[in-house]
């Protein structure tokens, strides 16, 4: 006998997904409008032009791909890359590997560079690649939630650019909460998701491209024989998938709205929403409260004894991975922090697989109360477990961090308003 969708309480402090916010819910549960409704494709114009906001960009060339965010990882690489083109990527942690994969399938000629999980390249290094391989494309990961690091991108820009090199970055679990700026950084292209920072569901994936990128996409745009009118692209080259064709998607957002797909309308409400509520806060202010959260949970779990992982210094805000005590089994905490507190928070792959647990504080989740509540819970799951912590600490810690945040802002306040009466 079948039961209704009853999803049991859970607060969702893994590396993704989090908690949706309330409002993207009720974007969900709103009415189905047809695809080629005024109503629906003026919501898509809508949308397009807040993701320019939430992305940092001009492009005119930013949509929705419907599906997952590695449906907008596939969606750019299968685009950009024909069979043969060449490819670097820089790994430095599981979602590198991702690319070379995603990159491999599609033909392409794919080059790597490594570098210890924890760590990240600097620009010299990458250079260096590029210099090495003479790449078509370079593709990496922004924040790579395996390790919880985030890779500098604010010169690689101008460094392809140099090379005569399309700079792609996978920002699925970074934008939002870390600083991205598409335009001032030059990325030509980036993927993003709605589960992490954006504080919405998995099913819908922002993608945002450059003149420079466009222009790739044109030299294989093709349209559908079942659509195709006279004088329109039959390319010899086609992009190697119908669904992740970049090329037809443009067309299908753009002012011809020549069909591709039944828009995922639910998502785009969704996504709607999510890029509504960042802009609303604001997204210095968002980043800023991504970075708080990640502070004081960092703090927090210090203070509680346990070590952490990776370069801190290029931590992304949003995740932290602690290391698990060698006195405790790591599943069995996780466990013990699911079913006795309604947490969920992560394990890792790879090489760090049974070594750290992943937590996240990101989107919706970015906030004190989910901060304090985790570290309370997981106080009790590692004593229970017999592991030794400080009673209170972590809890302590963090919300001294957050008392020192705002007695830090309402002096910056003060001084803005003695500042502003002398003028």
């Amino acid at each position: 006998m079948s039961h209704p969708v009853n999803p049991p309480a859970r607060l969702l402090m893994g590396p993704g997904p989090i908690d949706a916010d309330p409002r993207v819910l009720r974007a969900l549960s709103t009415p189905l409008v047809g695809q080629y409704d005024p109503w629906m494709t003026g919501t898509m114009t809508a949308t397009q032009a807040l993701y320019r906001d939430v992305f940092g960009t001009r492009n005119d060339a930013t949509v929705l791909v419907d599906g997952t965010s590695r449906a907008g990882i596939e969606a750019v690489l299968v685009s950009l890359l024909a069979p043969g083109d060449r490819v670097l990527v820089p790994v430095f942690g599981r979602f590198g590997h991702l690319l070379v994969e995603i990159a491999t399938r599609a033909g392409a000629e794919v080059h790597t560079i490594e570098t210890d999980w924890g760590q990240v390249f600097t620009p010299t290094a990458i250079e260096a690649a590029i210099v090495a391989t003479k790449p078509k494309v370079l593709a990496i990961v922004q924040g790579d939630t395996s390790t919880t690091m985030n890779q500098p991108l604010d010169e690689l820009g101008a460094i392809c650019e140099r090379h005569g090199v399309l700079l792609y970055t996978d920002a699925t679990a970074t934008v939002g909460g870390n600083p991205l700026e598409v335009d001032a950084w030059g990325i030509d292209a980036v993927s993003a998701g709605l589960q992490k920072c954006l504080g919405g569901p998995s099913g819908s994936a922002p993608v945002t491209l450059s003149p420079r990128a466009v222009a790739v996409l044109d030299g294989r745009r093709s349209v559908e024989a079942g659509i195709r009118e006279p004088g329109d692209d039959v390319s010899d080259d086609p992009i190697r998938s119908n669904y992740l064709d970049l090329a037809m998607i443009l067309d299908y957002w753009g002012p011809r709205r020549l069909n591709h797909h039944t828009e995922a309308a639910s998502m785009l409400y969704a996504a709607n929403e999510c890029a509504r509520i960042l802009l609303d806060e604001g997204r210095d202010q968002v980043v800023a409260r991504h970075e708080l959260a990640g502070r004081a949970m960092l703090t927090g779990v210090q203070a509680l004894g346990l070590g952490t992982f990776g370069d801190l210094a290029h931590r992304m805000h949003n995740v932290v991975a602690v290391e698990i005590p060698a006195d405790v089994e790591g599943d069995a905490v996780r466990g013990a922090m699911l079913t006795d507190h309604g947490i969920e928070i992560g394990t890792s792959f790879g090489p760090l697989h049974g070594r750290v647990w992943r937590i996240g504080t990101m989107g919706y989740n970015a906030r004190k109360d989910a901060v304090v509540t985790t570290l309370a819970a997981l106080e009790n799951a590692l004593r229970r477990a017999g592991h030794a912590v400080p009673q209170g600490g972590g809890v302590d810690a963090a919300l001294d961090v957050y008392a020192g945040a705002a007695g830090a802002g309402a002096a910056d306040a003060t001084n803005a308003g003695v500042a502003g009466a002398s003028r």
